[in-house]
């Protein structure tokens, strides 16, 4: 039997709320309401049923902005393509990673036209990603493969997420970069609150040992842990181009209870990554609990 297949039945056994997760995103629950749906998956990954008529917790919190805060802008927000023109419009199209290409379709892209490096998008989903580093040994069939996959499912189905519902897929194609390090390039995830920036989560090491950092406003490593393991043990510079990070933050988060905006820094000059509107999608354990309460107090409904 097919290794994935076992540790998914393995999982299933572990914690059957987790089926519904599995039949959600192959769009067979599309019948149950979502705010039964989203009770069901927070079960699932946090272990308890959310309170969606008093929330608290930012998990909680961010469930009930799923299902109570769908303003219509917000699905331009999400398209990885539609965004890239309210990016330039609110703070200028020189912090915009350079576009190579949009397509409808796969078989539209004439690979010969792409530099040796490249990423590969989905516009309207969270993980359609293809990274040739290398085109002579870029697997043509396997991008095909991943991005087809994506292309063809409505991401809203399988975590709720109001706005990725009406996106239309598209595939574009960015400008490949690294940071300092020469060999990855680590993201700058600031969380806001009502415009208010609050606390920066930085990944690093994503294709090797991924892991998170957290940090204040000012730059103090903080003992907090979302999902992904933390090590404070690994020191990471305060940007130079903090500062205007912070304030760029502030102009795209204003006018929204909860947002995240994410930067890449290199060599000094910041591009855009994206804006998230339900980090993890409201699914992911937020150790100590006491953070999860900290951030929940921070999103004023």
């Amino acid at each position: 039997m097919n290794i994935k297949i076992i540790k998914k039945l393995k999982r299933l056994i572990l914690n059957p709320y987790e089926i519904f997760g599995y039949l959600g995103r192959r769009e067979l629950l599309n019948w149950i309401p979502d705010k039964l749906y989203l009770m069901l998956r927070c079960k699932a990954k946090l272990g308890y049923f959310p309170n969606l008529n008093n929330p608290k917790t930012f998990n909680e919190k961010l469930q009930w902005l799923k299902l109570h805060d769908r303003n219509p802008r917000y699905t331009k927000l999400v398209d990885k393509y539609e965004v890239r023109k309210y990016i330039a419009k609110k703070i200028g199209k020189e912090y915009l990673i350079p576009l190579l290409g949009v397509w409808d379709n796969f078989d539209e892209i004439d690979f010969d036209k792409l530099p040796n490096q490249f990423v590969l998008k989905a516009t309207h989903d969270s993980g359609g990603v293809f990274i040739c580093k290398d085109k002579n040994n870029f697997n043509k069939e396997d991008a095909r493969k991943k991005i087809n996959k994506s292309l063809k499912r409505n991401y809203y189905w399988g975590e709720r997420e109001w706005p990725y519902k009406n996106v239309k897929p598209k595939i574009i194609c960015e400008k490949y970069m690294v940071d300092e390090s020469g060999y990855e390039l680590k993201d700058y995830k600031i969380f806001c609150f009502n415009g208010k920036p609050k606390l920066i989560q930085v990944n690093y090491g994503r294709f090797t040992n991924h892991k998170r950092n957290y940090y204040n406003l000012k730059w103090q490593h903080l003992d907090l842990e979302i999902n992904s393991p933390t090590d404070k043990n690994v020191i990471i510079q305060k940007p130079k181009n903090f500062d205007k990070m912070i304030q760029l933050a502030r102009i795209l988060s204003k006018d929204f209870a909860h947002v995240r905006i994410d930067f890449y820094s290199i060599k000094d000059k910041l591009y855009f990554g994206e804006i998230t509107l339900y980090h993890g999608s409201g699914y992911e354990e937020i150790r100590p609990f006491k953070y999860d309460k900290l951030m929940g107090s921070w999103i004023n409904l």
